[in-house]
């Protein structure tokens, strides 16, 4: 698997108001812990849509892996062009050190955002040009976002083959409860 889609809940969807909240590191970590086997097996791009939650946490977790591992590379390819243009000032400049840290960013349609088609053009554009998924997602909780992400995948690992790797909210948690057990050690 040489390209992989990172994507998963929106921070709202997950009651995540800022980036001092206490479970992102925890989702960085599932994030990481899923990725890592696959750059050890030649994983060369994560590429993500870039929403503000799973989307850039996950872009982050892959800047800093590229420490350990230069060959790989982090893209964003969004929807529309600015699309944090009304996000509040501390979503923006986050975003904004994110995007420093890119191999390659670009926008699916070249004008602000009209409709929905430019995030279906988006999706199917992020489907074509990798090779599997790794999805944050729940399938106990409320279904959000993420669910049309891994509809659209589950058919084309049916039909082609295409990676699916999914990171529960139990998988976090677990992460979680083992990082307060070592704390206590």
């Amino acid at each position: 698997m040489k390209n992989l889609l990172v994507t998963g809940y929106r921070a709202h969807e997950l009651g995540i108001f800022d980036q001092k909240h206490k479970g992102i590191p925890y989702i960085q970590k599932a994030i990481v812990s899923r990725l890592v086997p696959l750059l050890e097996e030649g994983l060369e791009w994560v590429i993500s849509p870039g929403q503000y939650g799973v989307d850039l946490w996950a872009c982050e977790s892959a800047i800093a892996l590229k420490k350990q591992y230069p060959q790989l590379k982090v893209s964003i390819l969004t929807a529309f062009v600015n699309p944090d243009e009304k996000w509040k000032d501390d979503r923006k400049e986050y975003y904004n050190g994110v995007l420093k840290g890119l191999d390659y960013y670009g926008a699916v349609s070249k004008q602000p955002y009209t409709g929905a088609w430019q995030f279906i053009a988006r999706d199917d554009l992020l489907l074509r040009k990798t090779d599997g998924i790794l999805l944050v997602y729940d399938e106990d909780a409320s279904e959000g976002s993420p669910k049309f992400f891994k509809e659209k995948a589950l058919k084309k690992r049916e039909a082609e083959g295409y990676g699916y790797f999914s990171i529960s909210a139990e998988d976090i948690q677990n992460i979680a409860n083992e990082e307060t057990l070592n704390s206590f050690e």
